[in-house]
């Protein structure tokens, strides 16, 4: 097969996801559902944190346009993410790119100089621009990524700078996100040519062990860390890592303070970093082993260090005193799997970080994915045949299973078992998992950060393989969530459709004890009709609270509070008795 086919076919299946995506949220706009499907895997790539889906054009002077922001957790850091769609893999030219990120360089612009003031307050633009606006003092640096579905044959991309900011560019085009999804990996390589950047970073090589890895021990500079977390942001640290620290901040004060006072100390200060690599190249300089280039590195211990380094370099402190201890594990890459995740959770062991944060791979995740693909769905509408719910316990499994299928006949088979609609992932089952336990507010911190307390709260590292009860009703809880937010989608009323269907849910819960028949739900595949019926009387009422947030507070912001819930909680509204019915059918929940 060439590389023109499988990019081809790979095109087709991300528009058969999205179409399947769009069937279920009929009134979502095809751009926009393009976006969230490609934000999802940029996500687990480290490339984004987190993402507002939300497009804005304004074809007036200057011309407007942008697809989704999100501003990092230490308010830094504006990510804009811009679109050129249905290009079918045609080439988007130099020119088109450069007309996309001027439009959402000006939108950044306007956003600093008070768009929100000329907006509808109730739309979801005017949240994005007022948030813009509001956290446009402590920013320092604007990240445009352009998504497309078409080719690009862009070399590189110079920095700029974007009302007075420094900014940098990107481009996810169909070729590479094509590379990202059938590499059989999580993330893009990353590949760290430390020659190139004048590094000299002398190395203390073991012999290559028994089970086929080998460490090295190195004295990094701090700037060259600082300089490595500028570049590669979050991609450089290991994804359950990046999920802690998103959670728990990333700026260690007592590392400030030795930085500030004490750089030279900061060597024996520290604890160093622990971090792996699929691959490195060393060479001989005057009778010393050097590292020149390191392969996917990544920082399982450490990432508090790194990131700490990172905020003082832009505080401009000086760094040229300060040294990190290192040990980084080189890994081939057919044991990344296994290895990872245990020096992951060895080499946290004596920090705050739970057993818990990486098991992405434990026993729980592995048994949900083998589980996944024995149980059938039942079959509905009147059809014989019967589908399967895809677990993706790494990110790209699915495409990466799909590829290496043979023929139109063993493809169509696939995609019949498993329909692309029917794959989910574990921030998907953490955002279906906290929406039935009745914390919206902790849906709506976004999906790392949502599978991050869904971990820790249901003590994930303890389970071990799920029943296939466990399985079925997480697939019903899903349901619910999904078709509610359809069905919010389809009452036309704006922005906040993940947000909304969140509360919604956890209120039909709240006033039905907590529970309901999920059996009923897995055996229809869809709403039951007690709980369609009321879904419009009890968005209209949830809508009312959350795009009123108190003292004119941001609309995204004021969701992730619990205080948000608690003002949802006092909603007047009983459910009626064929809905009650439904929680008194229920059975307790299964054990996992």
């Amino acid at each position: 097969m060439t590389d023109n086919t499988c990019l081809a076919e790979f095109a087709e299946s991300l528009r058969v996801e999205v179409n399947q995506r769009l069937a279920l949220e009929p009134e979502s706009m095809n751009g926009d559902m393009f976006v969230r499907v490609v934000s999802e895997r940029l996500m687990a790539d480290g490339a984004l944190e987190d993402l507002n889906v939300c497009y804005l054009r304004h074809t007036g002077r200057p011309s407007l346009e942008v697809a989704g922001y999100h501003i990092n957790q230490d308010g830094k850091v504006l990510d804009l993410v811009t679109r050129a769609t249905d290009r079918a893999a045609t080439t988007v030219t130099r020119s088109q790119v450069d007309q996309l990120f001027r439009r959402a360089a000006a939108f950044a612009e306007a956003c600093r100089d008070g768009l929100h003031r000329r907006m509808e307050e109730s739309s979801p633009a005017y949240d994005m621009a007022q948030s813009i606006h509001a956290e446009w003092p402590q920013l320092r640096k604007i990240r445009i990524l352009l998504v497309t579905d078409g080719r690009t044959t862009l070399d590189r991309l110079d920095a700029g700078m974007i009302a007075g900011l420094p900014a940098t560019y990107d481009v996810w085009d169909i070729t590479r996100l094509h590379r990202l999804a059938t590499s059989g990996r999580v993330q893009e390589e990353i590949v760290i040519d430390l020659a190139a950047m004048g590094q000299v970073v002398p190395v203390l090589e073991s012999p290559k062990q028994p089970d086929g890895y080998r460490c090295l021990l190195a004295v990094l500079p701090g700037q060259l860390l600082a300089d490595l977390y500028e570049q590669h942001s979050g991609r450089l640290l290991q994804r359950n890592v990046r999920a802690y620290l998103q959670a728990r901040g990333r700026v260690n004060k007592e590392i400030h303070t030795t930085i500030r006072t004490a750089p030279g100390r900061f060597l024996a200060y520290n604890n160093g970093i622990s971090a792996t690599a699929t691959d490195v190249a060393v060479q001989a300089v005057d009778g010393a082993t050097v590292l020149t280039r390191i392969h996917d590195l990544q920082i399982v211990n450490g990432g508090q260090t790194t990131a700490s380094l990172h905020h003082a370099a832009m505080l401009k402190a000086d760094l040229s005193d300060v040294h990190v201890m290192a040990k980084i594990t080189v890994v081939p890459a057919d044991m990344l799997d296994e290895l990872v995740p245990r020096i992951s959770r060895y080499a946290n062991s004596q920090n705050a970080i739970r057993p818990a944060d990486f098991e992405a791979n434990g026993p729980f995740h592995v048994g949900l994915e083998r589980v996944s693909r024995s149980v059938w769905a039942p079959a509905v509408g009147g059809s014989t045949r019967q589908t399967r719910w895809y677990y993706e316990r790494v990110r790209g499994q699915y495409q990466v299973e799909r590829s290496r299928l043979r023929g139109r006949g063993q493809l169509g088979r696939f995609e019949q078992e498993f329909p692309a609609a029917q794959r989910f992932g574990k921030t998907d089952a953490a955002k279906y998992e906290m929406a039935y336990l009745r914390q919206p507010h902790t849906v709506s911190l976004g999906a790392e950060k949502c599978f991050h307390e869904w971990t820790l709260q249901c003590h994930l590292d303890e389970r071990d393989e799920p029943s296939v009860r466990y399985f079925q009703h997480l697939i019903a809880k899903g349901i619910l969530f999904q078709r509610i937010r359809s069905r919010v989608l389809s009452m036309r009323l704006g922005g906040y459709p993940g947000q909304t269907a969140a509360y919604v849910m956890a209120l039909l819960l709240e006033r039905l004890g907590g529970e309901i028949d999920l059996d009923l739900v897995w055996r229809q595949q869809s709403l039951p009709s007690p709980v369609a019926d009321v879904i419009p009387k009890v968005t209209e009422l949830v809508r009312q609270v959350i795009i009123d947030p108190p003292d004119s507070a941001n609309i995204t912001e004021w969701c992730k509070k619990e205080a948000c819930w608690h003002t949802v909680q006092r909603i007047v509204w009983q459910p009626p008795p064929d809905l009650a019915a439904l929680a008194a059918a229920s059975s307790a929940p299964p054990p996992i």
